[in-house]
């Protein structure tokens, strides 16, 4: 568990120094209906891993507000809700993720890929929560994002490790 800890700690401070360099693209430019947008949308995961063991099937909703640095680089903070729905005789629980959004985007429309990193606290657990990434790649245009993740939460107890593989739709509503 340790070295995913260390993995987790060099994420975040590639996260932090990242951050702060696209400060300086972000001061002079004003938040608009095109380069900043809401995100609200479904997603539905398989978990994976132990947790497999535990449950079948995960659906939940993705919240998140991006800015677009560039026309190819957003960022953004995140959060929603993922119910796992139990195997028989088991306990149902849910995952709140609160974090940070990185995407690139090579073109206005088509292909995009990108990461959330951040803390999830998890509900019904004597563990309260751990650090999380979420890489994904999909396809974007100007209204909607339809993209394939991974998600997994780092927890402090060895003995569970939260991963899931699943799917998500979003869709933007811009600022006026």
């Amino acid at each position: 568990m340790s070295v995913k800890i260390e993995v987790m700690k060099k994420l975040v401070i590639a996260f932090a120094a990242l951050f702060a360099m696209t400060q300086s693209f972000a001061q002079d430019k004003e938040i608009t209906h095109n380069n900043s947008w809401l995100k609200a949308g479904v997603n539905v995961g398989i978990p994976v891993g132990n947790l497999s063991d535990y449950s079948n099937f995960a659906a939940g909703i993705d919240v998140s507000g991006q800015y677009l640095v560039n026309p190819n680089f957003g960022i953004g903070i995140t959060s929603g809700y993922t119910h796992f729905f139990p195997k028989s005789g088991l306990e149902s629980f849910g995952t709140v993720p609160v974090g940070a959004l990185l995407r690139y985007y090579p073109r206005s429309k088509g292909f995009f890929a990108g990461t959330d990193l951040g803390y999830t606290f998890i509900t019904k657990a004597d563990n309260k929560g751990g650090f999380y990434v979420k890489p994904q790649l999909g396809y974007h245009n100007y209204d909607w994002n339809l993209f394939a993740f991974y998600n997994q939460v780092f927890d402090k107890s060895p003995y569970i490790d939260i991963q899931t593989v699943g799917i998500s739709g979003t869709y933007n509503l811009r600022f006026k």
